[in-house]
């Protein structure tokens, strides 16, 4: 079982993330659509350069407090019991483990952009943020809290999109110059930060679908047909986040093209319409 504020930073990070990717690729491809390679990390442009690794910096530094969240601070500093591991607090040390792995994709990026310790090209570090949302995945199909009923619906469809978040970067990683590849993970990444977000208020917030509630540490509803209902609404709710973030992108695509386009643009457009003809 999971908490509010459990849900909401992880869910804050991904969202921020997410949202950036997706502008940053949008104005890299209206900027220069025949040039356009997938990066796994977008810099910041402007203030002398001074921001320009504030991304990796979010993710490494955020992973790293999260982290630490849920290896010392929730289990109250009690990290093993008789000799083994608290087992009371399993799913923490579970879910530090998954943080642990982006803030090792944070920090070994950092260190290949900024250094020459680590100099590793940008499909190195695609398999890295790949290996990370993989841990990511594992984590929530084999957690050892069992999710059941809508908490286990949730749960289930935020593994459907860490999975497309997987394949994304995978699909990147072997088509280094695949536009769409780059902009369906930028979508997939903050759809998963929205999606925090909603199970959060779904489960332990305010829109608890009716005939359901909180019992202790368990999501319980009255009735088969009130588990059907929340279900239902979950899909609803999904659907509404896709054509949110959908709707973004494509004024994201709109303002980006009217400030930044190249005066290649639309003739690459005309003539790919031209060759589906």
């Amino acid at each position: 079982m999971g908490s509010f504020r459990g849900h909401a930073l992880p869910g804050t990070l991904f969202l921020l993330v997410g949202v950036w990717h997706l502008w940053s690729c949008l104005v890299r491809y209206v900027s220069n659509p025949k040039s356009y390679r997938v990066r796994v990390w977008h810099p910041v442009p402007g203030f002398n350069g001074k921001l320009k690794h504030l991304e990796l910096y979010v993710i490494a530094v955020g992973a790293f407090i999260d982290m630490c969240i849920e290896l010392l601070y929730s289990p109250h500093l009690t990290i093993f019991v008789n000799g083994v591991l608290n087992p009371r607090h399993m799913n923490d040390f579970e879910h530090s483990g998954m943080l642990l792995m982006f803030f090792i994709f944070g920090a070994v990026t950092l260190l290949s952009v900024k250094t020459s310790f680590l100099p590793l090209p940008e499909g190195a570090l695609c398999l890295i943020a790949a290996a990370a949302f993989s841990s990511e995945y594992l984590l929530f199909y084999f957690h050892s809290t069992s999710h059941k009923g809508l908490e286990g619906y949730y749960h289930l469809l935020l593994v459907l999109l860490v999975g497309v978040c997987i394949a994304s970067i995978l699909a990147g990683t072997i088509l280094p110059d695949s536009f769409p590849a780059d902009l369906c993970s930028g979508a997939a990444i903050a759809l998963q930060g929205l999606w925090f977000y909603q199970t959060a208020f779904v489960l332990y917030g305010p829109m608890m679908p009716e005939g359901c509630r909180l019992k202790g540490n368990d999501i319980v509803c009255r009735s088969t047909e009130s588990e059907t209902r929340g279900e239902l609404l979950a899909n609803f709710q999904l659907f509404g986040q896709v054509l949110g973030v959908l709707s973004l992108a494509v004024a994201f695509y709109w303002f980006a093209a009217r400030r930044f386009g190249h005066s290649e643009l639309q003739s690459l457009l005309m003539s790919e319409e031209e060759g589906l003809d």
